[in-house]
């Protein structure tokens, strides 16, 4: 038979603002319970500076960063990715493992293991990676480091090979259209 205190404990239990502990929770929760769980963000999920926003500063960080904003100053992930979308314009020197340019950046790109630069890419300024990508129609100026970067054995051998006499080939690469 139904009782008023039978209906108070199998109802809807209340909820609580203070954080949960799991050494507290005597019971899981009945099954037409609604928890109030916030919606699941992914691990890769990319923080947004979007059209229209414009900072002025240093933005650091170590997530994956979205630009497709103004951005003027100085842009540091330390362990993300940064992508300059097709409406982004950075006046920055860039530091970030992985850069792909799709929009236009103007200062010191340095991508530790790759800089891609797509097709409606502009890069003025200095580029400095392990791994260079460059598409059809991108556009860039300035100075390429690209390569691993060489050990201090290596160094030391080449400046004592210049020092008695034996040559070095240097590479030189030109890309691009319409570029002098």
């Amino acid at each position: 038979m139904w009782k008023k205190e039978d209906a108070k404990t199998q109802g809807v239990p209340e909820i609580s603002t203070g954080p949960v502990n799991s050494t507290t929770m005597h019971s899981p929760a009945p099954s037409n319970a609604t928890p109030a769980v916030s919606l699941p963000v992914s691990a890769r999920a990319a923080a947004c500076i979007s059209q229209g926003i414009k900072i002025k500063g240093e933005v650091t960080g170590s997530e994956d960063l979205f630009v497709d904003g103004q951005v003027d100053g100085q842009l540091n992930l330390t362990n993300g990715s940064l992508t300059i979308g097709p409406n982004g314009t950075v006046k920055a020197d860039v530091n970030a493992r992985e850069v792909i340019v799709r929009g236009k950046i103007e200062g010191k790109v340095t991508g530790r293991e790759k800089v891609q630069l797509w097709s409606t890419g502009q890069v003025t300024g200095e580029v400095q990676t392990e791994r260079l990508a460059i598409e059809e129609g991108a556009l860039l100026r300035g100075k390429v480091e690209a390569g691993k970067v060489p050990t201090k054995n290596v160094e030391a051998k080449a400046a004592s090979a210049t020092a008695s006499g034996k040559s070095t080939s240097s590479l030189s690469m030109r890309s691009g259209s319409g570029a002098p």
